[in-house]
């Protein structure tokens, strides 16, 4: 199994079908679990992949509604029922804590866990930690609605000719790296830039700033494409994105790996959406998500 690696739990748009549960998304990084947008269900389906309350470090919900939410209440209390041994952070827009109380204590149940609350006001970085920073961006959406990155920090990667050319071997080759120096040759000198891995995920929303600025240079980009071209007008006038706008997102943030994903119930043919975000020119490794599917966060460059 991968360390990097997104877990599909639903996705349906507004109401399950029989096919497709209510939103709910897992990212494992390197340890950690980000559970984004606990729609109606989502504890059965962590169920059936394989996925633990213990396995969540952070819940992000982009917007209070109930496709997106409804399935607090229970993640939240089977995080208390298991005993989750970590603290849990969860980020949710600010202006909808009335809603994430009245969930969060929706039934009577034994608080055991440490669950921080961590709302999201304004656009900008919400969290560091040595294996990514997480960012959120404002988005555009009837009621108020956040998109969330992930960034990798920028390492390393050693030249092995150079090493060689300056006779650097061995044991010496971890100093260097530990230590930034080693008999006058720099670690810049024997390596250069690998730039970190970067995750967005990008829900109910119209095109705006937001979204292109979630998008922009990602190894992985999970993005919302409710509506098939057709029905653009549709997709404005609720506030979301045609599959066509989302690959052209995609295309022109130079995103490597597009997940479609929230997908009306209108629509019976997942295939079109594969079509349309082709037409829309985007050439990059593409999914149309389905219940229960892994997606593997690409290799590093």
């Amino acid at each position: 199994m991968s360390s990097r690696e997104f877990v599909v739990l639903g996705t349906a748009s507004q109401v399950p079908t029989r096919h497709r549960n209510h939103n709910g998304y897992l990212l494992r990084w390197d340890g950690e679990g980000i559970l984004f947008d606990p729609g109606e269900g989502t504890q059965r389906q962590m169920l059936r992949a394989g996925v633990a309350a213990h396995d969540l470090n952070r819940i992000c919900v982009t917007h209070f509604h109930g496709d997106h939410s409804l399935g607090l209440a229970g993640v939240i209390q089977r995080i208390n029922l298991d005993r989750v041994p970590h603290p849990v952070t969860a980020h949710y827009p600010a202006s909808g804590q009335h809603f994430f109380e009245r969930l969060r204590y929706a039934t009577a149940y034994r608080e055991t866990v440490q669950l921080a609350e961590a709302p999201v006001a304004a656009d900008g970085v919400l969290a560091e930690t040595p294996a990514y920073r997480l960012e959120a961006r404002r988005l555009s959406h009837p009621v108020e609605s956040f998109g969330y990155r992930l960034v990798e920090p920028d390492g390393r990667r050693m030249l092995p000719e150079a090493l060689r050319a300056r006779g650097i071997a061995g044991p010496d080759v971890g100093r260097l790296q530990r230590d930034g120096v080693l008999g006058g040759v720099r670690i810049e000198d024997v390596s250069e830039v690998r730039r970190g891995q970067r995750f967005a995920f990008v829900m109910d929303t119209r095109l705006c700033d937001g979204v292109h600025a979630l998008a922009e240079a990602c190894d992985l980009l999970v993005i919302e494409s409710t509506f098939l071209d057709e029905d653009l007008r549709l997709a404005e006038d609720h506030g979301h994105l045609t599959a066509g706008q989302a690959a052209a997102v995609a295309r022109d943030a130079g995103v490597r790996h597009l997940v479609l994903t929230h997908f009306s119930q209108r629509y019976t043919d997942p295939a079109e959406f594969e079509r349309q975000a082709r037409a829309a020119g985007f050439e990059g490794e593409l999914t149309v998500a389905a219940d229960l599917m892994r997606v593997a966060v690409p290799k590093r460059n």
